[in-house]
């Protein structure tokens, strides 16, 4: 096999007719390995042999040995079908062949006779769809195992603490998790009446470290205490129960979260019994959520077969016979089934626990479950997942506002984002389009060619081109910025295989700049320059001007709490909207006003009168009434003449006679020299 094969991708060919597989091959072969077979039992062999290899299987229906139907079945029970894509192609156009292929899992049925650049394009997209999907999985994978861990770990040191309280060793955090998820799992296998996914098991055995997360709030002394409690002090131990409980529920933005209410639920009820003589609430039978008469059990268990400050640790078998035996307490008769069902290997599987983490076979069956529910094909899956990509490529498309777009050379084929295509009034999908007119009235064909010349000069290393020229769009011509990167098979470099790029209006780019750079610098509220912008600009006269005197006045609105709490805090943004407004209409050029934060504002301004009297001009500018609300001011101010041109030492003295002014009552002004 030469370098060049070893490479390439594997594509197995299964149809009965030598021509049919020869017009295929000679179509593919170039950039393809292709494998052939003349009959089912041939394809199937040829899958046993290269199946992880293979990356495409084109399969005919009428078949000698087997047929395709029957290759299709062999698949489905081996789960090939999950990890190959197939493309039927018969002559078989029924809508009861159809619709039999797609239900047994295949990506694309095309009918004889094809198109060979059809069937070459549908072939490329089915391989590479393919390949994105391994991806996102391997993405999505890392993800659900970088959350997995970081959630437990938090959990395991929250958990730990409480433990380490206890005087108890880490390990039975360990053990109620291991225990909780066991029992969980045979719980399953055994009745109809509990049906837990993977990842709720793996979810409720995390929650499960939680359960004693209540006493935190108990004394030492009466945790660690050696002897037996007294009943004051056992009733002060029942309470973490109903703290554990309390502390979740606390948690004000997270109550949607299933992990919250799970441990919530187990934190509060694990010491309820079946019989009813359990505490805080004192619930019966199945009233007690069955997650939280599991970590019961687990709990009862580990205690008995850990040692204790108070007790010894007792053997297994003798814990399993008291537990059984009604010692500690009356539980569900079915998880008493799973204790001795499963007590051969308990023993086994605890000493085997690391860390408990959530191993990557677990992750990888959690993950199944989200992605392939068993209602859902394959190829529907396929469907749905690339119809996300392209909602999601959409949205982005239509909120940028750039036309963005994709060429593929073999065969040419000029694809646009939908927001794209509207706005330059074409199809989303054009073939051949250097022969289409529109597209050459819309953009000078000698721009096509000298971005066409740019894109071959790129290199894999530096393959991004940006081109300036004009466009027509609805007989206007608008200056665009064309940025497009070449494509290029990972396998063959040099090779061009298309296009991806965008175009942006500069004008309209500009403009969104402008926008940018207009929210970065002002305040959203009130339309004022934001604090930080000011003080830049603030600096700028100070360092420019030096003969220039100055007056920095800090303003601070009255009574905007009372306005926030008699009539809503909308109410007291439009007081502060409207004293901005009013501040921004008597702004100079050479003067600034800013917001400072809530109800405060800056002033600067070059001051040639007095002090005092400057500021009384500002805030009887103010003052007045708003929908029937009195408005005020207080104001502190300070003068470079007298204070120096430090803006932050300013800054700082402002606030200070501001400070001095609003301890004097409402509407009253301090200089920072008098004060």
């Amino acid at each position: 096999m030469s370098k060049e094969q070893e490479f390439k991708q594997k594509i197995l060919i299964a149809d009965d007719s030598e021509m049919n597989r020869s017009i295929l091959t000679d179509m593919l072969e170039s950039e393809y390995e292709i494998i052939e077979a003349e009959n089912g039992i041939e394809a199937v062999n040829a899958i046993q042999k290269h199946g992880p290899e293979l990356s495409l299987i084109l399969l005919d229906i009428v078949m000698p040995e087997m047929d395709g139907f029957g290759v299709l079945e062999v698949m489905n029970k081996r789960h090939w079908i999950e990890e190959i894509p197939v493309i039927m192609i018969s002559s078989e156009s029924s809508s009861f062949h159809v619709e039999r292929a797609y239900q047994m899992g295949i990506t694309d049925y095309i009918s004889r006779p094809f198109d060979a650049l059809i069937v070459h394009r549908r072939v490329v997209n089915t391989i590479v769809l393919y390949a994105k999907q391994k991806k996102l999985v391997e993405l999505v994978m890392e993800q659900i195992e970088e959350k997995e861990k970081q959630s437990s770990l938090m959990i395991d040191i929250l958990s730990h603490t409480v433990e380490f309280r206890n005087g108890e060793s880490g390990l039975h955090v360990v053990h109620i998790r291991a225990l909780t998820k066991l029992f969980l799992e045979h719980l399953v296998q055994i009745s109809d009446k509990y049906s837990f996914s993977r990842e709720e098991i793996s979810m409720i055995s995390t929650a499960s470290a939680l359960h004693d997360i209540g006493k935190i709030s108990i004394p030492g002394e009466i945790l660690n205490k050696p002897g037996r409690l007294t009943k004051e002090e056992f009733d002060i131990m029942k309470t973490h129960t109903t703290i554990g409980a309390e502390m979740l529920e606390n948690l004000s933005f997270h109550q949607d979260e299933p992990l919250v209410k799970e441990a919530y639920a187990i934190c509060r009820w694990h010491h309820e019994r079946y019989d009813g003589r359990g505490y805080p609430d004192g619930l019966k039978g199945d009233e007690i959520p069955i997650h939280a008469q599991i970590v019961a059990l687990a709990d009862v268990y580990d205690a008995l077969t850990s040692e204790r400050v108070y007790k010894k640790a007792f053997p297994h078998e003798k814990a399993v016979r008291m537990i059984c035996d009604g010692e500690c307490g009356t539980f569900n008769p079915l998880l008493l089934k799973c204790l001795t069902d499963i007590a051969d290997t308990l023993q086994d599987s605890l000493n085997n626990t690391g860390e408990n983490q959530t191993d990557e076979k677990e992750l990888q069956d959690i993950l199944e479950e989200k992605l392939q529910p068993k209602e859902i094909s394959a190829s529907e899956r396929m469907v749905q997942l690339l119809e996300h990509e392209r909602m999601k490529c959409s949205f982005y498309a239509s909120m940028s506002e750039e036309i963005q777009f994709e060429y593929t050379m073999n065969p040419p084929m000029l694809t646009l984002s939908g927001w794209g295509a509207q706005k330059l009034g074409l199809p989303e999908i054009i073939m051949d389009p250097q022969e289409n007119s529109k597209v050459v009235s819309i953009i000078n064909i000698e721009d096509i060619k000298k971005l066409s010349n740019l894109l071959k000069s790129t290199s894999p290393k530096e393959p991004v081109v940006k081109y300036d020229c004009k466009v027509t769009i609805d007989g206007e011509s608008r200056w665009m910025r064309i940025v497009a990167q070449a494509m290029r098979l990972l396998d063959e470099p040099e090779k061009f295989t298309g296009i991806i790029g965008k175009a942006v209006d500069i004008h309209e780019a500009r403009l969104r700049l402008d926008a940018l750079e207009r929210m970065a610098s002002h305040d959203t509220l009130t339309g004022l320059l934001n604090l930080g912008y000011a003080e830049r600009r603030i600096m700028e006269h100070l360092r420019d001007d030096i003969s220039g005197r100055y007056v920095l006045m800090l303003l601070d609105v009255d009574n905007i709490k009372e306005a926030n709490d008699s009539r809503g805090r909308m109410f007291g943004d439009q007081i502060l909207a409207h004293v901005a407004g009013i501040l921004r209409q008597n702004t100079g050029e050479s003067n600034i006003a800013a917001r400072v934060s809530g109800d405060e504002f800056l002033y600067f301004a070059k001051c040639n009168s007095d002090e005092e009297q400057a500021a009384r001009k500002v805030m009887s500018v103010l003052e007045g009434e708003y929908e029937g609300f009195r408005i005020s001011v207080c104001a502190g101010t300070v003068s470079t003449e007298d204070e120096g041109k430090d803006y932050k030492e300013l800054f700082m003295k402002a606030d200070k006679a501001l400070l001095e002014a609003k301890k004097g009552g409402l509407g009253q002004h301090r200089s920072y020299k008098n004060v």
